[in-house]
């Protein structure tokens, strides 16, 4: 699909933010459109609230298997959190 969107799921929870963005990469992506019109707009937001609510449900809910390690936070979490701090 999209392979600039970033693994979430890690050592370290994932923000609120970092959720969003991915949400709104996965509708642009899906939509083909980087800014939605102003007739598509309200759409284009309610579907990254939706897939970012779905997000963190999946997420919140997700079990890993005793034993198993939990993948490392991707390098681009880790320079997106220093350049927003």
């Amino acid at each position: 699909m999209c392979r600039s969107i970033v693994v979430l799921r890690g050592e370290e929870e994932a923000t609120s933010t970092e959720i969003e963005a991915a949400a709104r990469q996965y509708v642009r992506k899906v939509a083909g459109a980087r800014v939605p019109s102003t007739a598509n707009e309200e759409a284009f937001e309610r579907a990254v609230a939706e897939v970012a609510a779905t997000t963190s449900r999946l997420l919140e809910s997700w079990v890993t298997p005793r034993g198993a390690r939990l993948p490392a936070m991707p390098r681009s979490r880790v320079v997106a959190r220093a350049k927003a701090q």
